[in-house]
């Protein structure tokens, strides 16, 4: 195996930022709300993050939770942020819009690519929720991105391992495939090995109890009760271990 696979490590906090760089990461995509598959971070984190950090940072462009399929006042905020993203030194965004068919917008993805340049563009894992991957990977192609993040449109990225091998032999010379979701050091080389990608994209969530020495037990801020109290980060020591996983194995 190649030792040179690129790590991208998913982080929503300066923390996580700085334990995915000490752990030997490439970068990070930055985001908020990650559980709910990520959105915009604000200014003062991109902002604290890029001074935190030397490495790559992605920026999730993403105006709210739910569908890929935007009105025009979203997309007009997503348009908005991925100009206050490269004023803040960000390296790349992140973006996924999807039409009423569950087609890529192509229209819409290339006004967002080309506004974004020189920064790196990647497709985000809204290319599972289409109606056929084969042709959304052509789709995004033509509409400027330079990776699609995807699980092969499964749960999980060593699930759907055989979808992606297929995606990145369609995918040489045009497009970077990226697979993403439940990659870990146990499965890491293997599906590196089985698909042939030369980056891969990690979650690798642990999950932190609060310092907070007073809990109120009678309400919940969110729609998970207890959430207020537990929250979750990227560990350095996680990180070196799947880039440590990959490396071992070439």
């Amino acid at each position: 195996m190649n030792s040179s696979v690129l790590v991208e490590i998913s982080a929503d906090s300066v923390a996580s930022a700085v334990a995915a760089e000490r752990g030997g990461a490439a970068r990070i995509e930055l985001g908020t709300a990650l559980a709910n598959g990520g959105l915009t971070p604000s200014v003062g984190l991109i902002e604290t993050a890029r001074a935190a950090v030397k490495f790559d940072i992605h920026v999730m462009i993403r105006p709210r939770a739910g569908d890929f399929c935007y009105d025009d006042s979203e997309f007009d905020a997503m348009q908005r942020d991925v100009i206050s993203v490269k004023r803040l030194g960000a390296n790349g965004i992140v973006i996924g819009i999807l039409d009423i068919n569950g087609r890529v917008d192509i229209g819409r993805t290339r006004q967002l690519a080309e506004l974004a340049r020189p920064l790196e563009v990647t497709f985000h894992r809204a290319f599972d929720m289409t109606r056929d991957l084969f042709q959304a990977l052509e789709d995004a192609c033509t509409a400027g991105a330079d990776r699609i993040l995807t699980s092969g449109g499964e749960r999980t990225a060593w699930e759907g391992r055989e979808i992606i091998a297929q995606l990145v032999k369609q995918a040489q010379g045009k497009i970077t495939i990226m697979p993403g979701s439940g990659i870990k050091p146990e499965n890491a080389h293997a599906l590196v090995e089985q698909t042939g990608v030369k980056e891969i994209h990690a979650g690798l969530k642990s999950p932190l109890d609060s310092p907070l020495l007073f809990r109120n037990p009678r309400i919940s801020m969110g729609s998970i009760e207890g959430s207020e109290y537990r929250r979750f980060a990227v560990l350095e020591e996680n990180v070196r271990a799947l880039c440590s996983a990959l490396a071992a194995q070439r």
